[in-house]
């Protein structure tokens, strides 16, 4: 791209629904005001596209006249279509912009509309900062200015590399559950489809199959069919069994009046008639989406999800059942083939599934705060495969979750990790292997930085092998996998034995 004209086009990719957007318009105010600064200071001329788009059809008809180079505001949770469905077919440069805060997960919709946007061949830069003056950040303004005058922004590749060494035994190992995956390959159960606008979570059969993949749909509104007919003495069995092993349950706190013993037996509905899907359809791991369809209809499927990826659980086979919150196969793919490593290598099979949400330095180290609502193992928390100690069930916020019902939280315990992420480049599948560390953070430090982000959603802290920028100029996704346990160079060699084009990170 050469030169590009002074008058630069902003603009507000929402959340499809409108409280978020609401709470969120004073951060979007002050980042808009900070990049029309920043741009000026270029020599450029900032103008604003009206409102939040916060339907596809708005960026389809607010965008798609824009022949301006364009940037994306990106303050909170937003819909990748809302950018994606109005910048495509055409080749007006394109700047996604976050502040780096942990209030809103700003930096976590841009990592998912980046994803989204390659995922759809649609080029794209991406530029952050945490400075409240952002002309203060010589970094930013440096890329601000590249981009301004190129189109595009390059970053260093610094800790990126196509491979890693991998020993006989590992290669070994991922040999014997490729060969599994080859005698039947693993059927992802998909409860409804992707789940607010995360086009890039979904792969579908056809790049599935290519790496020992199916996947079968089921419509969401099965699971109020099936949940009707669940029998009372089992609910009452799951809920004592909950309750005998360890959870802790905050039920009827100020501001959560409404969440009481009933909501979780209610979420135990629904995990029960899951189950009896998975059985039914011989699943091997589900993707469940949930948000947004059963969100007036059902609790949060954050419970269930906790409980499906941990061996102690109401009618246990003695196995997790991988479950990929939110649908995202990026996610259920790399969670199920972890699990089977572990296990083949004797360490315990749980996959943790986080969003990418924050960051900071501690003790000289960068550390990220990895946080979802609620699909994470009770081993996280406890290191203990029978037990259900540490976690703790509280209200999802009622702004967003108007029907009552609990998470599955709790901190995550220190330890070695490995973590695996798969996405779409280029039409075909890529797998992301890193390893890293869970750390504890000293009491005062983690309750700032709970508090700071969702307070009632689990907690991991760590470092992941790679610094800040790195990853917010790289990575492509607001979700990653984790597992307790070093099987890198098992996940590597695995990936690329099942035909997946491999990014090491660290």
């Amino acid at each position: 791209m050469g030169v590009m004209g002074k008058r630069v086009a902003l603009f507000w990719p929402g959340d499809g629904r409108s409280i978020p957007n609401d709470l969120a318009r004073p951060s979007m105010l002050q980042a808009t005001e900070q990049l029309e600064k920043a741009l000026r200071k270029l020599g450029r001329e900032p103008y604003r596209i009206e409102g939040f788009l916060s339907k596809p059809h708005e960026s389809i008809e607010k965008l798609g006249p824009v022949t301006d180079p364009m940037i994306a505001v990106c303050v909170h949770w937003i819909y990748g279509p809302h950018t994606v469905e109005g910048a495509i077919g055409k080749d007006n440069p394109l700047l996604l912009a976050s502040n780096f805060s942990g209030q809103w997960p700003g930096l976590v919709g841009l990592l998912n509309t980046g994803a989204c946007l390659e995922m759809m061949g649609r080029p794209f830069s991406r530029a952050w900062t945490d400075a409240a003056d952002f002309t203060s950040d010589a970094q930013f303004m440096s890329r601000l200015d590249e981009w301004c005058s190129t189109g595009r922004i390059h970053y260093e590749q610094t800790g990126l590399s196509y491979h890693a060494p991998v020993s006989l035994q590992a290669s070994a190992t991922a040999r014997v559950v490729a060969a599994q995956l080859r005698a039947r390959r693993a059927l992802i159960l998909m409860l409804g489809d992707t789940s607010m606008g995360m086009i890039n979570g979904y792969f579908g059969p056809r790049l599935l199959a290519r790496h020992g993949f199916s996947e079968h749909k089921v419509d969401q509104a099965w699971l109020l069919d099936r949940g009707k007919r669940i029998a009372p003495s089992r609910i009452d069995d799951a809920f004592a069994f909950v309750r005998e092993h360890g959870v802790t349950f905050h039920w009827k706190q100020s501001g959560a009046e409404d969440f009481d013993e009933s909501a979780t037996k209610e979420q135990l509905r629904d995990y029960l008639a899951v189950l009896d899907l998975v059985g039914e359809f011989k699943a091997d791991c589900i993707g469940w989406q949930y948000q947004l369809g059963l969100i007036p209809l059902r609790p949060p499927s954050d419970f269930a999800e906790g409980l499906l990826n941990s061996v102690c659980r109401p009618e246990s086979n003695g196995d997790t059942i991988v479950c990929s919150t939110e649908a995202d196969q990026g996610n259920a793919v790399p969670m199920e083939l972890m699990k089977r490593l572990l296990t083949a290598k004797g360490l315990h099979q749980a996959v943790m599934f986080h969003d990418v949400r924050w960051g900071a330095m501690h003790e000289g180290r960068f550390l990220w705060v990895l946080l979802n609502s609620g699909s994470s193992s009770a081993y996280a928390f406890n290191h203990d495969p029978d037990s259900l100690r540490g976690v703790h069930s509280y209200r999802q916020p009622s702004l967003y979750f108007p029907h009552a019902g609990g998470t599955f939280s709790g901190e995550s315990l220190p330890g070695k990790i490995t973590w695996s992420r798969a996405y779409v480049r280029n039409d075909e599948l890529w797998m992301d292997v890193g390893k890293g560390e869970v750390v504890a953070l000293p009491p005062e430090v983690r309750d700032a930085w709970w508090n700071g982000t969702t307070r009632e959603w689990p907690l991991m802290v760590a470092d992941l092998g790679m610094s800040r920028d790195a990853l917010m100029a790289h990575y492509l996704s607001n979700h990653v996998a984790v597992a307790y346990g070093d099987i890198f160079e098992e996940m590597v060699a695995l990936s690329q034995e099942l035909g997946f084009r491999v990014r090491v990170w660290g």
